[in-house]
């Protein structure tokens, strides 16, 4: 990558201006006014040092020699320091890029990293709140991947707990197996919300919940079979959803997994003082951190049952012990900020030596809205459940499809319905700032045109159909063959692409350090906004002989990155729409 290039110089002329190592970060410029990279490391290195950052800017640059990169490299304002590319060092990179096979350059620090991600519940339907946490967290598993990193991504099902005992009555008492059979978790949703309903009314029928649970956690081989049911029921009906979505998980190991271990982890946290008797129950007090001084938190209730905090403390403890990870990445919703930075600081006192060691993250997300600003719902008020939010954007996206090409087969609008509107549902969840609320609405996400799924698709087909035009099918080995000697970037739409296509690198090592797949999402609207206007001013086929094979070849590169980043947010691309 071009920034790598950067960084190496900037860091051997700050090295030798300051006698010390530094770190040195170059990035892609937000805004093109001001060049193609930016660093602002030594505005951080000469704040560390008590220097005048500008100062220490000159002296730096003063012992660079960048000319046979950049055409310009200033300083502006208090010590950024901005680097506009020559264009015959955009065309050195760009055969590079091609002539590799666009092999990216791998991190530098590749590391271990356990990705916690969708977490849905036993027994009750994926809705519509499911779809943040999963999406993104295989989009982080995608990028993570791609850029070299080892990664586990695990799904911790909420498969234990008090409801166990609610659904155990109603399989004895109320089960339709052929409703069973029919709609597994729909009969199950039915079977807890009769007999929680009930419970409210009927002590008895509270009670006996209760001994059902007592049963099914003394291991009781009836209540253990039911609930082996359940779960398997559970995950069967759950696939179906991840197969639509692209999901994979390397592992599935729910609450229950960590029962046995429980037990251990409360004994330890009590002997090494951390976990205190309080009201009957066991908490662990954070009286020296102002954050969460008002906040304890409760290990072992009153009642003796551990909770959540107590399973994601074991949870830990295992994943460090069988896959000794650098980082443990949690995605989950806004609201359980507070249980992970509690979480994670008993983990930190309960096993020190991993403060430092072991990066425990926290990737939370907002809430999905409806039109009228709440949470989105049914017109009835029910929660949107997943698979019914998907059949509906496949029934949509084929009205469109059928309108745009009434020529299509069935079967091609079908299947191109599904690649776009899936696509659709999942790039308007993650061109967001995940830290965001945002609004649901099908126009904006089925359109042909801004900063949608379908827009890039449609770019893809569009190049698609240029090659087809061309008399040659697009893949990576037909650009291999192109005459990528002979690249021109005679014009300003030309140029400006080509340079976008060289950050496709460092938008992706962006995307790792602060979790955020939207870096990606723009970073590919720009690139068919890019392609978009080379494609307006400068003809492709109709073009003299080396301006045809340079331009088809920037035509390619555009759709096979389009291809990859879009894949790297879990989205397919169909090749014609």
């Amino acid at each position: 990558m071009i920034s790598n290039f950067l960084e190496e110089r900037l860091t051997i002329a700050a090295r030798q201006v300051l006698g010390e190592d530094v770190l040195i970060k170059v990035t892609p410029c937000n805004e093109e006014v001001f060049g193609d990279y930016q660093s602002t490391s030594i505005i951080q290195a000469a704040k560390a040092r008590k220097l005048n950052p500008r100062k220490l800017a000159e002296d730096i640059l003063a012992r660079a020699n960048f000319s046979d990169f950049c055409e310009s490299v200033n300083i502006a304002g208090a010590g950024f320091i901005n680097f506009v590319l020559r264009p015959e060092a955009v065309v050195k990179f760009l055969k590079e890029l091609v002539s590799s096979k666009f092999v990216f350059e791998k991190a530098r620090d590749r590391r271990t990293v356990i990705i916690d991600f969708s977490s849905p519940n036993v027994a009750k339907p994926m809705h519509v709140g499911h779809i943040r946490s999963t999406i993104i967290g295989d989009s982080l598993a995608r990028v993570f991947r791609f850029l070299g990193h080892n990664v586990i991504t695990d799904n911790h099902l909420g498969d234990w707990g008090t409801q166990f005992g609610k659904l155990i009555v109603g399989w004895k008492k109320f089960l339709d197996e052929k409703n069973l059979q029919a709609d597994p978790i729909g009969e199950m949703e039915r079977l807890y919300k009769l007999v929680n309903g009930a419970c409210e009314h009927d002590e008895n029928l509270l009670n006996e919940a209760r001994a059902e649970l007592v049963k099914l956690q003394s291991g009781d081989e009836e209540n253990l079979g039911l609930w082996k049911r359940m779960l398997s029921l559970s995950l069967n009906e759950f696939e179906k959803t991840y197969q639509r979505l692209g999901v994979k998980f390397d592992y599935i190991l729910g609450e229950s997994f960590y029962n046995n271990e429980l037990k251990s982890v409360i004994t330890e946290l009590t002997q090494k003082g951390l976990a205190k008797e309080s009201q009957g129950a066991l908490v662990v007090f954070f009286d020296d951190l102002p954050e969460l001084k008002s906040h304890p938190a409760i290990i072992l209730k009153s009642d003796g049952a551990a909770n959540y905090m107590t399973t994601d403390l074991a949870t830990i403890n295992y994943r460090v012990r069988e896959w000794n990870p650098d980082e443990i990445i949690y995605v989950t919703d806004a609201r359980q900020q507070l249980h992970f930075k509690q979480v994670f600081e008993i983990f930190y006192r309960w096993k020190p030596e991993f403060r430092g060691k072991l990066k425990l993250v926290h990737v939370w997300f907002g809430t999905i809205l409806g039109p009228d600003g709440k949470p989105f719902k049914t017109r009835s008020g029910d929660v949107v459940k997943l698979s019914d939010l998907l059949d509906e954007a496949e029934e949509r996206a084929y009205k469109i499809v059928s309108e745009k090409n009434p020529s299509l087969t069935d079967a091609e609008r079908i299947d191109i319905a599904r690649i776009v509107g899936i696509g659709a549902v999942k790039y308007a969840d993650l061109m967001q700032n995940r830290q965001s609320d945002y609004v649901f609405n099908w126009d904006k996400m089925l359109a042909l045109n801004g900063n949608t799924a379908p827009y890039l698709q449609y770019a893809y087909a569009r190049i698609q159909s240029i090659f087809r035009r061309s008399g040659q099918e697009f893949n990576i080995d037909n650009l291999n063959e192109l005459d990528y000697d002979s690249v021109l970037l005679g014009t300003a739409e030309e140029l400006k692409l080509a340079k976008h296509i060289l950050k496709f690198g460092s938008i992706l090592e962006s995307v790792v350090e602060d979790c955020k797949p939207n870096y990606l999402c723009n970073y590919l609207y720009e690139l068919a906004c890019y392609f978009t206007a080379f494609y307006e001013n400068c003809p492709v086929l109709k073009a003299t002989e080396q301006e045809r094979s340079s331009r088809l070849l920037l035509c390619g590169v555009t759709a096979w990155l389009l291809k990859l980043g879009l894949d790297l947010l879990g989205i397919q691309v169909p090749e014609k729409m």
